[in-house]
């Protein structure tokens, strides 16, 4: 229960401060952590998942909200965006897409997380130092922001700097790390008011009510508008979250669930959406206040959000004093903090391959540059891309040779075949269509393939290969009959078995040179190897006078 206090006590600084750098009501990022949080408890299935507003989601809705030429303080848009995400989350969910988040790549991913927290640095800075940069691109932004020092507001940089500094102060404290935001908001806004310092308050942005969140219907006409947005909003809600489950290991030993977090955090957004909440998803750091304030069931997350309503309902209008020019300096360290965060990360995309940092310096400007919805869509390309040339690259392939133990040991592909031998191929890769070059180039030349036998070992192969590597198959099947030798698939799956009936292929090369699986590994290449050998000594022999040749039989 003390758990869930703190995490609600974090949620008033952390929830408007988010949804102001988004360009929302702040009181709408509080009621991100009160119906959404609860709902998002009682059914994820990472039992210590706080779902919240976080900075990539509320810069994500700001700029889908633009992007449709909608207001974003307007409650009925940010009811209607906030439910769409949920329904889209959902949907996924139940569909059990799950697994389509492990396609975005870790410098992707980084790139991104890099490119929001500039971000979330840059759109604080009005709020931090009274001064607003120029510039579309965030670079530029912070770039003028430093060149203008002389610009800034002093009464509103002292009172960040000062943030910042009890913040400093109180993280030396170990146990009053996780609450050290909370009391740095707490001491410097007490300390702002007593000393009448003429800074923008919380409420000259907006009133927070001391009552729950009223029912908000979402807006029919702007659905059609928000719709394309609210699935990026929901990619980038559920990409955050997917990383909380392997990191913190529910208490209970109970397995974790991808898409039940997904649909937890549909119904979460759905509820929250019609009461006043922005569009909310797994909070790593909220997550992490919760574990570190000791959290060990799913009513740590329930109880911050019924803390937090209890707390609206009572000190709504004090939150209200707290100084802009505070939440400022905080969300820049905010910032910084989730930058420092990913350096380790950032240092090994940079040493693994020039692809990869490509890659991630690629999205990262994007994030930077491009609106966030866009941005999205280029990392997921680059993921993509990624992934396609990664397989690609692992596909080729061995030569394999049974000793006289009865082993098989790799070798290298030979560079031809000769005549009237048995070569045992295994084929190792996705079944990618951009493997297909590859493999086609490592074939070996068949030009004297009269009377020789290939074995292509494909056990452990996808069950559904890409059209392009069944061309490859019957190309080479082609080229090795047309020079008298036989092709013969040894280990093929049962759904793949199917495939290669219905393509064909099966009827082209006999069936007797395709030999399904065994629960022995080596049975049916073994197997394969058998037939081959007769049929190359039947191959070797001429015709009889007067009998057409089987087609079997060689050419």
């Amino acid at each position: 229960m003390s758990a869930g206090l703190v995490t609600g006590l974090f949620s008033i600084p952390e929830g408007m401060a988010y949804a102001a750098i988004g360009g929302f009501n702040p009181v709408a990022g509080i009621y991100a952590g009160i119906v959404p949080t609860i709902l998002g408890s009682l059914f994820t299935r990472t039992v210590l998942m706080v779902t919240t507003l976080t900075s990539a989601l509320a810069l994500t809705s700001q700029s889908v909200i633009q992007e449709a030429g909608l207001d974003a303080l307007n409650a009925g848009n940010v009811a209607t965006l906030t439910v769409l995400t949920g329904a889209v989350m959902l949907l996924l969910g139940v569909l059990r897409l799950g697994l389509a988040l492990s396609f975005v790549s870790n410098a992707v991913m980084t790139g991104f997380s890099t490119g929001i927290a500039l971000q979330i640095i840059t759109g604080s800075l009005k709020d931090a130092t009274g001064y607003e940069p120029d510039g579309h691109n965030r670079l530029v932004q912070l770039g003028n922001w430093v060149l203008h020092l002389g610009d800034w507001t002093p009464a509103a940089t002292l009172a960040a700097l000062a943030a910042i500094a009890v913040w400093a102060l109180v993280r030396l404290i170990k146990r009053l790390e996780p609450v050290a935001v909370l009391i740095a908001l707490l001491v410097v806004s007490i300390a702002v008011g007593v000393l009448g310092v003429d800074v923008e308050l919380a409420r000259d942005i907006a009133r927070i009510p001391g009552a729950l969140p009223a029912f908000t219907p979402p807006d029919p006409s702007a659905v059609g508008a928000l719709l394309p947005g609210a699935f990026a909003v929901a990619l980038v809600g559920l990409a955050q979250a997917a990383s909380i489950g392997p990191s913190i290991p529910n208490p209970d030993g109970t397995k974790s669930s991808v898409n039940g977090d997904f649909m937890a955090q549909g119904i979460g957004n759905i509820g929250g959406g019609l009461f006043g909440a922005l569009p909310a998803g797994g909070s790593m750091s909220r997550t992490g206040v919760a574990v570190d304030a000791g959290a060990r069931t799913r009513w740590t997350g329930i109880f911050a959000g019924l803390w937090l309503a209890l707390l609206v309902l009572t000190l709504g209008q004090l939150a209200e004093r707290i100084p802009m020019p505070v939440i400022g300096g905080l969300i820049i360290v905010i910032g910084c903090e989730l930058i420092i965060a990913r350096r380790a990360d950032i240092v090994l995309v940079l040493r693994t391959s020039p692809l990869s940092a490509t890659a991630m310096t690629v999205t990262f400007l994007a994030t930077t540059q491009l609106p966030l919805q866009q941005a999205i869509v280029v990392g997921a390309l680059l993921s993509l891309l990624l992934y396609c040339v990664q397989a690609a690259r692992q596909s080729r392939l061995h030569a394999l040779e049974e000793t006289a133990e009865g082993q098989w040991q790799v070798t290298d592909v030979p560079a031809r075949i000769d005549p009237g031998t048995v070569t045992v191929l295994h084929y190792g890769g996705t079944s990618l269509f951009a493997e297909a070059p590859r493999i086609d180039a490592q074939w070996p030349d068949t030009t004297r393939a009269h009377g020789a036998a290939v074995i292509l070992a494909l056990r452990g192969v996808p069950d559904v290969p890409s059209s392009a590597v069944l061309k490859l198959l019957r190309r080479y099947a082609r080229d090795l009959r047309a020079h008298g030798g036989r092709l013969y698939l040894a280990g093929v799956e049962p759904r793949l078995l199917a495939v290669l009936h219905r393509t064909g292929l099966v009827a082209e090369l006999g069936e007797d040179a395709v030999l399904p699986h065994t629960s022995e590994i080596f049975g049916a290449q073994r197997e394969a190897v058998a037939r081959a050998r007769q049929w190359t000594e039947t191959a070797a022999q001429p015709p009889s006078p007067g009998r057409p040749r089987d087609p079997g039989e060689g050419s």
